[in-house]
């Protein structure tokens, strides 16, 4: 673990908050998985091009993206599905679009796996009696369903989405949600994330947090504004800095 701000990390934390796509388990595999589930289906079902879904879905999603901003609903499978296929000029067809998007959250989670560590860190945690919160964009309920199929439902004091706040990160809607709920009793807030912008940047200047990125795959480190104060590769290494600093406090 490198330590880039050691003035933030002088004690335990008060509150930890954690984003939780790429930052708990790797986003990418799943997607990957998932996609191509939804690509095969389509194609199989009406008889495409496989590059005529690429070229339909890719639209659907910039156009949803475009009208919704930075919203929860801007994520949604199933708005880009539904599209997608009015763009192929099918209509809305809500059964079809229903069905790919179970389709692809099945294959998501079945493909996806957490980090090792996580479980371990979050029972260490918990040990120190630190409350902690999930910050996540995203609609709530695929949310929810990602932290039950971890079986982390009972590690997370709090889960703040993006629809409940109104607003993606990196605004402050958010973090000041998670801190309204969490209350907690000092200032020192860690935030624990993989991106530089939403993660890193939004929670420093939101609320002044101390600001850990998890490093893997395609994750670069960020610089100057989104530079974090901290940054790992493995879980391990966090809980050994946990352990350093509780040794410090005795």
């Amino acid at each position: 673990m490198k330590i880039f701000s050691k003035d933030r990390f002088s004690r335990l934390p008060d509150a930890i908050l954690f984003d939780t796509d790429n930052t708990l388990y790797p986003y990418a595999p799943a997607h990957a998985a998932a996609q191509a589930a939804v690509r095969a289906k389509v194609v199989t079902t009406f008889s495409i091009k496989p590059e005529d879904f690429d070229k339909a879905f890719d639209e659907a999603r910039k156009q949803v993206k475009t009208r919704l901003k930075h919203t929860a609903s801007s994520h949604s499978r199933l708005l880009y599905l539904q599209r997608m296929l009015e763009i192929m000029g099918l209509g809305s067809q809500v059964l079809w679009a229903l069905d790919f998007e179970q389709t692809y959250w099945r294959t998501f989670l079945s493909n996806a796996i957490l980090f090792e560590g996580v479980k371990e860190l979050l029972d260490d945690v918990r040990r120190l009696g630190i409350p902690t919160a999930i910050v996540t964009d995203l609609t709530a309920q695929i949310q929810f369903r990602k932290v039950v199929y971890f079986g982390l439902d009972h590690y997370f004091d709090y889960i703040i989405t993006s629809e409940e706040a109104g607003y993606d990160k990196p605004h402050k809607a958010p973090f000041q949600l998670a801190l309204e709920k969490m209350r907690p009793k000092g200032d020192c807030i860690w935030m624990i994330g993989d991106n530089p912008v939403n993660d890193i940047r939004g929670a420093r200047e939101q609320m002044n947090a101390s600001t850990i990125q998890k490093i893997h795959e395609d994750t670069p480190l960020g610089t100057e504004a989104n530079a974090p104060d901290a940054a790992f590769t493995e879980y391990s290494q966090l809980r050994r800095f946990l352990t350093e600093l509780c040794a410090k406090r005795r």
